[in-house]
């Protein structure tokens, strides 16, 4: 399969595409299936069970009280600076430290020195509700093209399920532009080659280790980004 739309129909076929995926992927990623890479669409698995989990993982779940409670954990202790723009301050703020972990676009790191990297951004747009159970279910993605947003977002149905009341998010794809907050790489070959650039000047920064979505450009799953941190912290700490 040379793109997501062959690569799709030769998972699932025409009907399931046609229903499921591509209109879907298209308001996500605001291009048509045929334009992007095939790997995008492989990471979702295909199973001909009434199995109705989003992976196979045997073991899948989200941190007790959420990711705001474990990472508050461990910053516990440590110096935290908020509203702090790194670039504009990054000669002062490297000198606390004998390496820097750098998380943010590749590409503003660099000064857009070989050109801009293109990203994907998500508006929410909340609400609270009068009723406890809205749409029975954490996330409901809509995958008709004409629906404007991709998913709504139930936050009680996470963890805390027992309020009178409920909170939805619905989540629109956008197109970043400067002053944005860039969510997802676009991975396409012509930004794939853009980054292979940066990456050799990535590589080549004394002191930085460069990681994340934004960092690396690369479109990660939480697992998989944790995995790839406590690998790194690994071979550093070594």
């Amino acid at each position: 399969p040379k793109n997501l739309e062959e690569q799709a129909i030769s998972l699932v076929g025409t009907d399931i595409y046609e229903k499921l995926i591509k209109g879907y992927t298209g308001k996500q990623w605001g291009r048509p299936c045929t334009e992007l890479p095939a790997f995008i669409i492989k990471r979702l698995p295909v199973r001909f069970t009434y199995d109705d989990n989003y992976f196979n993982a045997l073991y899948q779940g989200i941190p007790n009280g959420g990711y705001t409670a474990m990472v508050e954990k461990m910053l516990d202790g440590v110096e935290v600076r908020l509203g702090v723009d790194y670039l504009a301050g990054k000669a002062e703020l490297d000198k606390l430290a004998d390496k820097v972990v750098y998380t943010g676009p590749v590409d503003a790191y660099f000064g857009y020195r070989l050109g801009a990297l293109q990203y994907r951004s998500v508006r929410f747009e909340t609400e609270t509700l009068d009723t406890d159970n809205y749409q029975g279910n954490a996330v409901v993605n809509y995958t008709d093209a004409e629906t404007p947003y991709t998913r709504i977002i139930e936050h009680k149905h996470f963890e805390f399920g027992t309020q009178p009341k409920t909170v939805i998010s619905r989540e629109y794809s956008a197109e970043w532009k400067p002053g944005d907050e860039p969510y997802y790489p676009v991975n396409d070959d012509k930004n794939g080659a853009l980054y292979a650039e940066y990456k050799k000047l990535a590589d080549a920064e004394p002191g930085v280790l460069f990681g994340g979505r934004l960092g690396e450009y690369k479109y990660y799953d939480m697992d998989k980004v944790i995995e790839v941190a406590l690998d790194v912290v690994g071979k550093e700490l070594a």
